[in-house]
């Protein structure tokens, strides 16, 4: 798909609700700092496109407001990594060699991925390797944050938050779930010395993937 987003301002929309799942005009206004009147004539452009889509939202009291989100034309121009040909590749695996094959050609590939991810992070200490993970994970599509979530009230204990705002494998993952599982594994065999949560999933219909990694 080969798109034009002329206006940089687009693309800021677009990055806003991939990271926010819905927004009014109002709240994305507010958040990158451009005129309502502005926004409502770049979401009409970027409907028209066929970019997003929005719902309506009653109020109680007043006109309803609309809650514009991406569309899944939008959402692929977000780095998908190719996802129809590796799926339709996994489907052939299967009819080929079997399910477990696959999963076991799935574990394999994620095992290489947590070897790549350990040479790039390792003789750092943590902060240093969550954040090098968190820039690694963005050059990769997924939109990575790190968030440092350390508490003062509790001296000696370390937490960080990496969220990511968009699947760079969703065609994969909705199609084989599991490599979610060993994607989860992998995080946990980078950081031995910690505990390392998935808080949120996109798979299961939330706007994004959340890993909370703990050091006591």
């Amino acid at each position: 798909m080969n798109i034009s987003l002329n206006q940089s301002s687009k693309e800021i929309i677009l990055q806003y609700l991939l990271k926010n799942n819905k927004a009014t005009v109002q709240e994305i206004a507010h958040a990158i700092d451009i005129t309502p009147q502005a926004i409502r004539r770049h979401l009409k452009d970027l409907e028209n496109q066929n970019l997003i889509d929005h719902e309506i939202m009653p109020l109680k009291s007043g006109r309803p407001q609309h809650l514009y989100y991406l569309s899944q034309q939008g959402r692929d121009l977000f780095p998908q990594n190719y996802g129809d040909f590796a799926v339709s590749f996994l489907d052939t695996m299967a009819e080929t060699v079997g399910e477990n094959q696959v999963s076991q050609v799935l574990a394999k590939q994620w095992q290489k991925k947590a070897s790549f991810y350990r040479e790039h992070i390792k003789g750092k200490n943590l902060a240093e390797r969550v954040q090098k993970l968190a820039e690694i994970r963005r050059r990769e599509g997924y939109m990575a944050e790190l968030y440092c979530l350390n508490d003062s009230h509790q001296p000696g204990v370390e937490k960080f938050f990496l969220n990511e705002h968009n699947c760079a494998i969703s065609d994969v993952a909705e199609s084989y779930p599991q490599v979610c599982g060993h994607e989860l594994e992998m995080f946990v065999s980078l950081f031995p010395d910690c505990k390392v949560e998935r808080t949120n999933w996109i798979n299961d219909g939330e706007h994004r993937c959340g890993y909370l990694i703990t050091h006591e």
